[in-house]
């Protein structure tokens, strides 16, 4: 791979993809567990070789869903964008779809590049569960007052230090603020949408906001709670993490 980057012909692609998360355990390349990144890979190799690299937009988890991923891509192979985007749509996994590919700026990058991402998470609120979003949404049985929910929320808005909010591992060092944009929860039917954007994500960010407004839907926590719990800087504060099966990444900015 050394030798094709020396060359002055290396282009850096940025792919768009779609998946179901169900089917992986998450985009990150791991030894003993099938990833997208693997599936791109193996995709990729077929069509142009092993001269490439491929850095994505973010590091979803097992199970968590993707509207819209970004890859840069780069190599020096020839073949054209269109080309490209036909024949990884061959060889993918019918659980992931190649939406666009265009050549942009050698100096990109799926995720340093990044201005924003936005996330929503699915909860299918009825007593009765539906077979056809297992996997897809978070069955909760109990009602959800979405007025207050949304409320709530807006405590998310802004420039936080946002630990509380945060499962901490060796991958989360240094500066744990993040400005969050947006957080609006919505009801469409018996679906609620909680939707969220920020300029960056901790690890299991979201999912454990959505459990700390299910924890207020609960009465466990007070509607005006959340700033006291944002100020602990502390995990145990905060409700638990939600499911995998209910988020997914849904736009990124660039």
């Amino acid at each position: 791979m050394q030798h094709l980057f020396e060359e002055s012909a290396v282009r850096n692609l940025l792919l768009t993809l779609c998946y179901d998360g169900k089917c992986f355990h998450g985009w990150q390349i791991q030894q003993n567990a099938f990833t997208v990144q693997e599936a791109l890979q193996t995709a990729l190799g077929k069509i142009i070789g092993d001269g490439f690299d491929v850095k994505g937009c973010s590091r979803t988890d097992s199970g968590v869903h993707a509207n819209m991923y970004c890859v840069s891509l780069k190599t020096a192979h020839p073949i054209p964008c269109e080309r490209l985007k036909a024949a990884l749509n061959r060889w993918l996994p019918l659980s992931v779809a190649v939406l666009d590919c265009t050549q942009v700026d050698a100096d990109f990058h799926a995720r340093y590049s990044c201005k924003s991402k936005e996330y929503i998470y699915k909860i299918w609120n009825s007593q009765v569960r539906n077979p056809f979003l297992e996997g897809y949404a978070l069955h909760y049985r109990y009602p959800l007052n979405v007025q207050q929910l949304n409320r709530a929320a807006q405590a998310y808005v802004g420039l936080h230090d946002f630990t509380s909010f945060c499962t901490l591992d060796n991958r989360e060092q240094g500066d744990m603020r993040r400005n969050v944009m947006l957080f609006s929860v919505t009801r469409e039917g018996d679906m609620v949408i909680m939707r969220v954007e920020a300029d960056g994500f901790l690890y299991n960010m979201v999912r454990i906001m959505v459990g700390t407004l299910l924890r207020v839907a609960q009465g466990k926590i007070p509607p005006d709670g959340i700033p006291a719990i944002i100020e602990k800087r502390d995990r145990k504060y905060a409700g638990p993490t939600a499911q995998a099966c209910g988020l997914y990444l849904n736009k990124v900015r660039y």
